[in-house]
């Protein structure tokens, strides 16, 4: 591990445009001043990288998980699976939404036991758990197995999530917090496409040895899973004020600069002692229900396109069942590209409303063409448009919330709450793409635009809200989110 941090760590002093950020005269924090990333140090940049390297990379690894889970599942549905399980009528849609019902309701408690346990611990425990899950998949016999194991898998989920937003959340400055979640985003998206060719290869093996090629894929996933499980605890890093708990992280003056960062930007390194109280307080907050609502029509949308793009391109394309587990691949690899460039602009402008637009339009665009094109080609782009489009929104919309927001109990009912809804939309977003309504499947197609209307809505109101709070304190009548020069981004 790396040397222990002085405990004067909140008491250091550091002038960001010589190395250092003083805590004592730090009071104004403006989230519209773009001055501050040109005096960065090379002490400082090279403590972002090391964050960067450390945090980013294993977290968009966990994250992947579960798309994972969506992308072999759905790579599943195309073989044998339905007919070997029984999962005849809604069977399919219910196992995804028996899972994302045993995700909500573990969500909160699994948040806050990444500060209980740690992060190192917890996160190791959980992906452990959903790889013997996952891999125990692939004996089953039955649809009621079936749903038994995708209970406990939405519990084993339920904080990988949430708890890795929160996470990261706490050791960016607002400024920087869009790229790093793109990052996340980027490790996920590249790991489910990658995992769909996996899946592809894997039912080439549909057979051999007397085993169906779907379980062939539980088998492996499962397998790889808890192998990521075993190296998270020495791969994961600990919260700000504990990086010294972490292995081979950060010297004792590099953790003096990460903390002393944090609590220039909004001073809330340290959490208070907890308490449900401290937690619920939070729940009066109408802010967390709008950031809440963004992500259930958010998912509603991603859930149908990434549990159902290969049955669409089989059966609303009219693809071959291998075809249709390949071509699952490309819109992922290519999602990669709008969700850097949105975030490089979101955090180099101090802009998350207006991006959050743009991708909400994008995505509107895409499902048109899916949805009402006659060439498949096009509706193939279109499906391009559309994956691109909400996997830069995950992005826009974690950073957009964890921007406006300050304290560590916050931050966790946030991120829990937020991943709450998130996974409702996923639920309804199981059902909104119907195998009779093939190949046009006009209720997805009209869900999914509805719902990115209302989402620029929100964010219009949101942005007037912000703007006139802003104003407000600027002129000294409001304190924003309790905290002293705080600023929300527009």
């Amino acid at each position: 591990m790396s040397t222990p941090s002085p405990q004067a760590s909140n008491k250091a002093q550091w002038d960001v445009s010589a190395g250092v950020i003083d805590m004592e005269t730090s009071e104004e924090i403006d989230s519209n001043d773009v001055s501050n990333t040109e005096m960065e140090t090379p002490l400082e940049k090279r403590l972002r990288l090391k964050i960067d390297l450390r945090l980013c990379t294993i977290a968009g690894i966990l994250c992947s998980l579960n798309l994972l889970d969506s992308g072999v599942i759905s790579s599943a549905a195309v073989t044998s699976l339905p007919t070997d399980l029984g999962l005849t009528g809604n069977r399919f849609s219910i196992a995804i939404f028996i899972f994302t019902i045993s995700s909500i309701a573990f969500q909160l408690p699994s948040t806050l036991a990444v500060r209980t346990f740690g992060p190192r611990l917890w996160f190791s425990f959980i992906t452990f758990s959903f790889g013997v899950i996952t891999m125990s998949t692939a004996f089953i016999q039955t649809w009621q197995q079936m749903i038994a194991l995708r209970v406990l898998l939405g519990a084993a989920m339920s904080g990988i999530y949430p708890g890795l937003t929160y996470l990261i959340s706490t050791w960016y400055p607002r400024r920087e917090q869009q790229t790093r979640f793109a990052f996340l985003q980027v490790g996920e998206v590249v790991i489910l496409a990658t995992g769909g060719i996996v899946n592809f290869g894997l039912n080439q093996l549909n057979g051999r040895g007397g085993i169906a090629g779907w379980r062939y894929m539980f088998l492996v996933q499962g397998l790889i899973s808890i192998v990521i499980g075993l190296v998270t605890y020495f791969w994961m890093v600990d919260f700000p004020e504990n990086a010294h708990r972490s292995f081979w992280f950060l010297t004792a003056e590099e953790q003096e600069l990460a903390v002393a960062r944090i609590n220039a930007d909004r001073k809330d390194v340290e959490p208070d002692e907890f308490a449900w109280s401290k937690v619920f307080v939070h729940a009066k907050d109408p802010k967390i229900y709008g950031f809440a609502v963004m992500f259930f029509l958010l998912n509603l949308v991603s859930t149908s396109l990434s549990y159902f793009l290969p049955s669409i391109l089989q059966s609303g394309l009219g693809f071959s069942e291998n075809e249709a587990i390949l071509l699952n691949a490309p819109p992922y690899y290519y999602a990669v590209i709008p969700v850097l460039l949105s975030s490089i602009v979101g955090d180099k402008f101090r802009l998350r409303g207006p991006v959050i637009i743009f991708n909400c339009i994008t995505l509107i665009i895409g499902f048109s063409l899916l949805g009402f094109a006659k060439q498949d080609a096009v509706r193939y782009l279109g499906t391009f448009l559309a994956t691109g489009a909400y996997v830069s929104n995950w992005a826009a919309l974690s950073a957009y919330q964890a921007n406006n927001i300050t304290g560590q109990w916050k931050r966790a009912f946030t991120a829990a709450t937020v991943t709450a809804l998130n996974g409702a939309g996923g639920i309804a977003g199981s059902f909104i793409v119907r195998y009779q309504e093939a190949p046009w499947y006009p209720t997805a197609i009209w869900v999914s635009i509805g719902s990115h209307i209302l989402m620029i809505a929100i964010v219009a109101v949101f942005s007037v809200y912000f703007h006139f709070a802003n104003k407000l304190a600027a002129s000294g009548k409001i304190i924003l989110e309790g905290v002293e020069g705080f600023r929300y981004t527009l």
